[in-house]
């Protein structure tokens, strides 16, 4: 089984995108990227320095950019993804670029949601001095034990003895001076704190945006970075985008879901090295294959002709439509909560028209996952309601 990862920032180096741009339709794509992106993303990703690309309103873009376009030399048509691809994730912000690649969110919805992404994250950045540093070595439970002590977070658990510790600059240094016993750390060139409570601020700005953005069930697996669990439901997969800003990252968990699955082949997108350098500490017998430059593509097409497999999404729906039977006002007979279960059959609202009312029926039951109306709403026949998650076989 094949799996594809993205990275996530602090992945990328100056110039790395430089001979990409060789390839066909690369550059054009890439433009055409940072103009949805509202940035210059061929000059970050060829000439601008170190310090410039650390900005996080600069690195998200242009990471997650160069991984959906890498992907499209891998697999010039979509489908031949699909049809190969065993499993997608993606590190912090490259989640977005794994949901993007399934087909969950198009690349220009990716685009306007990484912009939005990185720009709120470097405002939350900006009120307080923080940052991440790397804890290598050392017992798991003695680093985060110690990481409490000076008020850190373990903001990413990466396996293979690398914990990422974030909080203010302040409590780093006292970190820095006073490490786990048998640990070693090492400060990491990124603009803030990401996944604390730090981020808070970005997640309502993201809530905002994800709500205006149209979704698609994924086309392969992809696994979430809160728990490693696999994730097929399009607005599942956006909710997750939005929340895990804040919260933890388990990249420890997502490479024990691959193993778990069998993966046996697993490439890594550029800005590529991170991931594949994980892998390899903690998932002994994958092989491995880091898309560092176009140098490295006939290695990870040999890769991809000897592990990639058809996909097994699962082809039961994750989610069904009740649709207005008529035209007229809508009154709701049940909860408007998100999680709500109902039985088959359920009367979920009335429809009402100057002369009579018309029962809407929920036929197989479910939970409620999204109102798509408000309660008191002129409707019109054939428009979506209400969506449902299924019930188990139905």
């Amino acid at each position: 089984m094949l799996a594809v990862v993205a990275p996530g920032q602090g992945s990328q180096v100056p110039g790395f995108l430089t001979p990409w741009l060789e390839l066909p339709n690369f550059e054009d794509r890439m433009k055409w990227l940072g103009t949805v992106a509202g940035i210059d993303l061929i000059a970050h990703g060829t000439t601008s320095d170190e310090d410039t690309i650390r900005d996080t309103a600069v690195a998200q873009p242009l990471i997650v950019s160069a991984g959906m376009v890498s992907l499209l030399s891998l697999f010039p048509h979509p489908g031949e993804a699909y049809a190969k691809v065993g499993i997608g994730a993606g590190h912090s912000v490259g989640e977005i670029t794994a949901a993007a690649a399934a087909n969950v969110i198009s690349a220009e919805q990716a685009m306007v949601l990484v912009r939005e992404r990185g720009n709120a994250m470097a405002a939350a950045s900006a009120v307080t001095p923080t940052g991440m540093s790397a804890v290598l070595g050392g017992d798991r439970e003695e680093v985060i034990a110690k990481l409490a002590q000076h008020g850190l977070t373990a903001a990413n658990e990466n396996g293979a003895g690398q914990i990422v510790a974030a909080g203010t600059l302040e409590q780093l240094a006292a970190l820095e001076a006073d490490p786990p016993a048998g640990a070693r750390v090492r400060p990491l060139s990124v603009a803030g704190a990401f996944h604390t409570k730090h981020m808070a601020p970005a997640v309502g700005i993201l809530a905002q945006h994800a709500k205006a953005i149209s979704t698609h069930d994924a086309r392969s697996r992809i696994l979430s970075n809160a728990d490693g669990t696999v994730v097929q439901d399009g607005r599942e997969v956006l909710k997750r985008l939005v929340t895990q800003v804040s919260n933890p990252v388990r990249w420890d968990l997502c490479m024990q879901t691959m193993l778990d699955l069998g993966v046996t082949g697993l490439i890594e997108l550029p800005p590529a090295g991170t991931l594949v350098g994980l892998a390899k500490r903690a998932m002994p017998g994958v092989e491995c294959v880091s898309l560092k430059t176009p140098d490295d593509m006939p290695a990870a097409l040999d890769l991809i002709a000897r592990h990639g497999t058809e996909t097994a999404v699962t082809d039961s729906p994750t989610w069904r439509l009740v649709v207005a039977p008529f035209k007229g006002i809508i009154e709701f007979n049940v909860s408007e909560e998100p999680g709500t279960v109902l039985d088959g059959k359920t009367k979920v609202a009335t429809i009402r028209t100057l002369r009579d009312e018309y029962e809407v029926e929920a036929p197989h039951g479910g939970t409620i996952v999204e109102w798509l109306v408000t309660d008191g709403d002129p409707v019109n026949p054939g428009q979506p309601l209400l969506r449902l998650h299924p019930k188990a076989g139905s």
